[in-house]
């Protein structure tokens, strides 16, 4: 599990990067303010949508949530499940929104 930061995440977007934006927060989370492009697994759902996601095994995936705790605890877990490129985007969307996208509302 390696860690990404907001605006490396920017850099990625806009170099159209191949990888998968996975946001693991909850529905009303991701109605509320989120990511272009991202995926929405939340990760109370993680465990039993996993097939979901196995193309992505060896390919990029950068997850992310609120702060950056959910998403940590996500990308070890599917560390340990056999992904083999995952990152978390540290300080989650609010940081996002604090230094890349102001537009982002925050919560």
């Amino acid at each position: 599990m390696h860690s990404l930061s907001p605006s490396t995440l920017r850099q990625w977007l806009d170099d159209q990067h191949p990888f998968l934006l996975l946001d693991c927060r909850e529905t009303f989370e991701h109605d509320y303010a989120r990511i272009d492009g991202c995926q929405l697994l939340p990760m109370s759902e993680i465990a039993d949508r996993l097939e979901e996601l196995n193309d992505h095994r060896v390919n990029p995936i950068v997850v992310y949530c609120h702060h950056g705790v959910r998403s940590r605890q996500v990308a070890y877990w599917l560390a340990a499940n056999g992904f083999t490129q995952v990152y978390n985007l540290e300080g989650g969307i609010d940081r996002w929104s604090l230094e890349v996208d102001p537009q982002v509302p925050r919560y």
